[in-house]
């Protein structure tokens, strides 16, 4: 019996978080990846790489916030909020290309391969989904891998003004009532940092993961 782990040590990853690269994207492969403090990211043109960053982007909820104009347009906009109701339609739409900065950018990580293999961990529990509708029409998502109370946050999208923030904050909100305290979101965003995350180094992530995969599952 081989029982050797499928990835090298998270602190043999370089300045720029690649650890390894090589491989496939299979549902038990993955799985092993997150329970380890790795995640894939598909780049164009490349094998694929596997990252564990020496500075990872956490939100703790103590610290999270929403401007008193953003709640209030959420308050106005009314959006209708579900979980795991259409999670093939959302990595789609995270997947699609997207007006940013002046110019069309492609989430080329988002590969047809990756769309099927998170849609088979979401069919056995270990990837969610969050909805926000306006008229019946899904106008913002977002979706993520859960391991215990650590969910690690990977894509969003919206189609109207504030339709991921309306997202997150019930993402938040859903994770504290199972028993989650923090939220992963493996690279910074300025979206991200308005609302309060910030970056703890390596070593400080793995015992927060490792405490949080050990708990009850959050969802």
């Amino acid at each position: 019996m081989n029982d050797e782990p499928l990835f090298p040590p998270v602190e043999a990853a370089d300045e720029d978080g690649v650890l390894c690269w090589g491989g496939y994207l299979a549902p038990g492969v993955v799985l092993e990846a997150y329970r380890n403090g790795i995640f894939p990211w598909p780049h164009r043109d490349c094998p694929l790489l596997w990252f564990a960053p020496p500075q990872r982007a956490i939100l703790r909820f103590d610290e999270f916030h929403v401007n008193a104009r953003t709640k209030r347009d959420l308050r106005k906009q009314g959006f209708e909020i579900t979980f795991d109701q259409a999670f093939p339609e959302v990595i789609a739409a995270c997947g699609s290309p997207r007006y940013y900065e002046g110019e069309w950018e492609e989430k080329t990580w988002i590969t047809p391969e990756l769309i099927d293999c998170y849609g088979e961990l979401h069919r056995y529990g270990w990837v969610h989904s969050v909805e926000a509708w306006q008229d019946n029409e899904l106008v913002g998502g977002l979706y993520g891998v859960l391991i215990g109370a650590h969910f690690c946050g990977e894509s969003m999208f919206h189609l109207v003004p504030n339709a991921s923030k309306a997202c997150v904050v019930a993402l938040v909100e859903h994770l504290q009532q199972g028993g989650a305290t923090w939220l992963d979101i493996e690279t910074m965003t300025p979206h991200f940092e308005r609302m309060g995350a910030r970056e703890i180094p390596r070593p400080q992530f793995m015992d927060w993961m490792r405490l949080a995969q050990a708990q009850p599952d959050a969802w």
